[in-house]
C-alpha cells in the first residue's frame, strides 16, 4: 500500500492506482464508511506545470492538435488562440449522441477515477482543479448519466466521457441517490461549482481509455469469484456423482504446472477433503477388483470421470491464468496518458501520438470473455451428468425426489433449469466473438484503425452476468444433488456452502418457480458469500503481479 493510501483515503499520483482499490471506490460497501480519493499535491503540481506549458505554447500561435485546430479530420483547420476555450465547449456538445442503456453507477464511478487518476500524470495539459471537479463528484456521488454505446474504443471514449465532461460544466443530467436530477440543480445541492474549461482541457477530458478500462477492472473482479463458484460448483458435482478425487492429485498438476490448473486442482482437493461422498481411483480398484480368468469383462463403474469433472482444473485454470496476465495490463491502463496530445515539461514540448488506443484493454477483455464463456459451457455440462439417470450414477431424472414417487408424471424438477442453463450458456458462448476484430474505418478515414475495446469491455461484463446465472443453477442443483446422496456424508467444506444456499434457496419437494432462487445464488457468489462460506479466497488479487 503506498505511504498516502489509507482504507478511508486514496490519494492520486497517475501512477500507483490499484485495480482493487477502483473496484472499492466504485463499488462502495454499504456498512462501511465510503473511502475518498484525493488528488496527491506532488500530481496537482505537475498537471499545473502542464498546464502552464500548455498556455505558453498556445500563446505562440503554432498548431496544436485540438488546442489551436479542429479535432480529426478538422485537423488541418488552425485557429486563433482567443477562441481555443470555446472550441472544448463544442468538442463536447457535438459528442453527446450516445445510445443503449446507460452505464450502471459502478462503471460510472470507476469511470470518474480512472479518468481523474490517467490525468493526474501531469502530461495532459489541464488545470488541478479540474482533476478535482472529477473527484467532487465521485466523492458527492454525482453520477452523469452515461450511454454505454457510441465509442469505438480508440480516439478515445470520446461520446461516453463527453458525458462526464458535460457534467463538470454544469450540463446534463445524473443520478444521485436514486433521484435523477439536472446536472445544475445536483451541483447546487452539494456545493459544486461548474468548471470553465480552457484550452485542451475539454479534450484532455474525453480523449482517453477511462470508460472502457472501468468496465474492464470491474468484469476481471467479477470473473475472479465466477472461478471461484465454479471451483465450488465442481465439487458438488463430484461429489453427487460419487466422482474419483483422483482426477485432482497434486502429482497429475504438478507435471503440467500452469499456476492457474495448480490452483484450482489444489481447490478443488481442499473442498473435498473428508467427503464420504466422492471417491479414489484406489477405492475403485478395491470395489471392482482385478480381472480373474477370462480375456474381457465388463466394469460396473467408470474408473475416469467426464471430461467436465475430470478436465475442471484445466478449464477453470484458464480464466485464473487470463485473470493473472491481464491484472497487469489494466494496472499499467489505469496509470497511463492516454490522451492527446502530451506535453512533456523537460522538453517544453508537445507530443501527438495515439495512447488513446484501446488495443492491450480490448485484447484482454476479448480473452477474457472466451475464457469466462469456457467456465459456463463446463458449470452447463456437469449439470447435464447431474440430471440425466443414464450418467448421474443413481440420482432420480432431473433429481426430482422419490418422495413424490406418488405423482409420477406431474413433477419435472430441474428439466426447465436445465433447458435454462444451456439457453444463457449459448448466449455467453455467443456473445464471447472476439469484437476486436471489427474495426472500422469512420471519421472521414482519420480514425482507420479502431480497437473496438469499449464493445469487448462491455461484452466481457456481460459474459460474467450470464456465466453467473449458469453458475447459480449448477450451484443449486448441485445442492439439490447432495440432499439426494446425503448432505452429512459431503466434505465439511462444501456442507458449509450447502447451508448457506438452503439458507437462500429451500430444497426443490416439488415443481415450483426458481428464477428468484437463481438471482438469490447469483448475488452469493458476486458479494463474496459463497467464497466466504467455503473457506476460499473472496477475491484473487490481480494486482499483486502488476509492475
Amino acid at each position: 500500500m503506498n505511504t498516502w493510501t489509507t482504507p478511508a483515503r486514496v490519494e492520486l499520483d497517475g501512477k500507483s492506482l490499484t485495480l482493487r482499490d477502483v473496484v472499492r471506490l466504485a463499488r462502495p460497501a454499504p456498512h462501511e464508511p465510503t473511502a475518498r480519493a484525493v488528488l496527491h499535491p506532488a500530481a496537482a503540481a505537475a498537471a499545473q506545470n502542464s498546464a502552464r506549458l500548455r498556455e505558453r505554447l498556445t500563446a505562440e500561435r503554432k498548431p496544436i492538435y485540438g488546442v489551436t485546430t479542429g479535432f480529426g479530420d478538422s485537423v488541418t483547420q488552425q485557429i486563433s488562440p482567443e477562441r481555443a476555450a470555446r472550441l472544448q465547449h463544442h468538442l463536447i456538445r457535438y459528442h453527446l449522441n450516445g445510445v443503449g442503456p446507460n452505464a450502471p453507477a459502478d462503471v460510472v464511478r470507476a469511470t470518474l477515477l480512472i479518468r481523474a487518476n490517467c490525468l493526474a500524470r501531469g502530461n495532459s495539459g489541464i488545470r488541478p482543479q479540474v482533476i478535482e471537479r472529477l473527484l467532487d463528484h465521485l466523492d458527492a456521488d454525482i453520477l452523469p448519466l452515461v450511454p454505454e454505446r457510441g465509442s469505438l474504443g480508440a480516439s478515445g471514449d470520446l461520446v461516453p466521457l463527453c458525458y462526464i465532461a458535460a457534467a463538470l460544466i454544469g450540463e446534463g443530467e445524473a443520478e444521485v441517490g436514486k433521484r435523477v436530477l439536472p446536472v445544475a440543480e445536483a451541483h447546487r445541492e452539494a456545493g459544486i461549482t461548474p468548471v470553465t474549461l480552457e484550452a485542451k482541457e475539454g479534450l484532455a477530458l474525453i480523449n482517453g481509455t477511462a470508460f472502457t478500462t472501468a468496465f474492464a477492472v470491474l468484469a476481471a473482479h467479477d470473473a475472479g469469484r465466477l472461478a471461484t463458484a465454479a471451483e465450488i460448483a465442481t465439487a458438488f458435482v463430484s461429489e453427487a456423482l460419487l466422482g474419483n478425487a483422483s482426477h485432482f492429485d497434486a502429482f497429475l498438476h504438478r507435471a503440467k504446472p500452469h499456476p492457474g490448473q495448480l490452483a484450482t486442482a489444489a481447490e478443488l482437493r481442499r473442498l473435498l477433503a473428508g467427503s464420504r461422498l466422492s471417491t479414489t481411483y484406489e477405492k475403485i480398484l478395491d470395489a471392482i477388483g482385478a480381472l480373474e480368468g477370462g480375456d474381457h469383462r465388463e466394469l460396473d463403474r467408470r474408473i475416469q470421470d467426464h471430461y467436465s469433472v475430470r478436465c475442471a482444473p484445466q478449464v477453470v485454470g484458464v480464466l485464473r491464468d487470463t485473470l493473472a496476465w491481464i491484472g497487469p495490463w489494466l494496472t499499467t491502463e489505469v496509470n497511463a496518458s492516454t490522451d492527446n496530445p502530451l506535453f512533456d515539461t523537460a522538453e517544453g514540448r508537445p507530443h501527438h501520438g495515439g495512447n488513446f488506443y484501446a488495443g492491450h484493454v480490448g485484447q484482454a477483455m476479448d480473452s477474457l470473455k472466451t475464457a469466462t464463456a469456457n467456465v459456463a459451457d463446463l458449470l452447463d455440462r456437469q449439470l447435464a451428468l447431474i440430471v440425466d439417470p443414464k450418467f448421474s450414477g443413481g440420482l432420480p431424472a432431473n433429481l426430482v425426489p422419490s418422495a413424490l414417487a406418488r405423482e409420477t408424471g406431474l413433477h419435472h424438477g430441474f428439466k426447465g433449469m436445465q433447458i435454462a442453463a444451456s439457453a444463457v450458456t449459448a448466449e455467453a458462448l455467443k456473445t464471447a466473438l472476439p469484437a476486436t476484430l471489427f474495426s472500422r474505418s469512420t471519421e472521414a478515414h482519420n480514425q482507420d484503425k479502431v480497437s473496438m475495446a469499449t464493445a469487448a469491455a462491455r461484452d466481457a461484463r456481460t459474459v460474467g452476468e450470464l456465466t453467473g446465472q449458469v453458475a447459480a443453477i449448477a450451484l443449486i442443483a448441485g445442492a439439490q444433488a447432495l440432499d439426494l446422496r446425503g448432505p452429512d456424508r459431503a466434505a465439511p467444506r462444501t456442507r458449509s456452502v450447502h447451508a448457506l444456499i438452503r439458507s437462500h434457496v429451500p430444497f426443490t419437494d416439488r415443481d415450483r418457480r426458481m428464477d428468484h432462487d437463481i438471482a438469490a445464488v447469483a448475488r452469493l457468489i458476486s458479494d463474496g458469500s459463497l467464497a466466504r462460506a467455503a473457506g476460499s479466497p473472496a477475491e484473487r488479487d490481480t494486482d499483486a503481479a502488476a509492475p
